[in-house]
């Protein structure tokens, strides 16, 4: 797949997910085989404000596969500085965040509240392709709600404006990731715009990726809460072959994500923050609630990695 001048090395993306795919998990997804890695989405007011937290979000590995770091706004002139500021950082592709569902983002006009605003998203996507060199993608949703499913307008506006690729969630913004995503709006974006368009909403295995693909002939997948404990998922997908982990697999694996935290942050953040991905990673296994209750109260690295170790022993 190739998004302007950038290559990736395969079509499935792993998806901007607030509190998920910091550094961390980006280097451990791409090792595993993702073609394209999304940071968290990023404000632009405060890279402005020259933000110390925001700034330690930005870091990126030569490691990773291709970056693509998102941005959140809603006023085109902060965004182009933003990205004018930033521009100089090793990622790969400006992204557009106009399908957050959030209720204090939306509240604030931002995400997917832009989507009540095509020609206000139209300005912002047009001031970040002057200010940066780098490609911008856009991505949006179905709509806002269902008597306002205009993917397509917002998907013309934005090759229209410059957009390099499209990324479109199957859900109206009301729906967040409730129900079922809607794939045909997915298939009529993409023959409505001669850009990559890439799918997202409902993939979480081969099949359903596969399926994806025939049915709307998106030119890439995103994958997003699937990948939560599972970034084994990119593996199957590059390989194509489902691939099941070991125990061992999956404990070795929660202590690479916590060892790579700890170098990325501290140790007292990583324990914590490894709490919630701990979950995820040991999600339908035997006797996976109580490990959760009880990896929730650790409070040392050792204690922490002895009960990691018990994964081992499972049934």
């Amino acid at each position: 797949m190739i998004i302007k001048d950038i290559n990736l090395k395969n079509e499935y993306i792993l998806a901007p997910m607030a509190g998920f795919t910091d550094l961390p998990f980006r280097l451990i997804c791409s090792k595993m085989g993702a073609g394209m890695v999304c940071m968290e989405m990023i404000s632009a007011m405060a890279i402005t404000y020259k933000n110390e937290k925001t700034f330690e979000m930005l870091k990126i590995s030569p490691e990773e596969s291709a970056v693509s770091l998102q941005l959140f706004g809603k006023d085109p002139a902060i965004m182009a500085e933003a990205a004018k500021m930033i521009d100089e950082y090793p990622f790969d592709i400006l992204d557009v965040n106009m399908g957050c569902p959030v209720k204090k983002i939306v509240d604030n006009g931002e995400g997917s509240a832009l989507m009540k605003d095509p020609v206000l998203a139209g300005r912002i996507i047009e001031s970040l392709v002057k200010a940066t060199k780098k490609p911008v993608t856009v991505k949006i949703r179905s709509g806002f709600d269902k008597e306002h499913i205009n993917a397509l307008e917002m998907a013309r506006v934005a090759y229209e404006s410059g957009a390099s690729a499209v990324a479109v969630h199957g859900r109206t913004r009301d729906k967040f990731y409730e129900g079922t995503a809607d794939w045909d709006i997915i298939r009529q974006v993409k023959e409505s715009i001669p850009i990559p368009v890439i799918g997202s909403g409902d993939a979480k295995d081969i099949e359903s990726a596969d399926r994806m693909k025939r049915e709307t002939n998106v030119d890439g997948v995103m994958i997003g809460r699937a990948a939560r404990g599972n970034p084994w998922i990119f593996k199957s997908l590059a390989e194509g072959a489902a691939y099941t982990p070991t125990k061992d697999e999956i404990a070795d694996m929660i202590l690479k994500h916590l060892h790579l935290l700890i170098d990325a942050k501290d140790e007292y953040r990583a324990l914590r923050e490894m709490r919630t991905h701990a979950a995820f990673y040991t999600a339908g296994m035997k006797n996976s609630a109580s490990f959760r209750r009880e990896i929730n109260f650790t409070q040392t690295l050792d204690e922490f990695v002895d009960k990691v170790n018990e994964i081992r022993r499972m049934n």
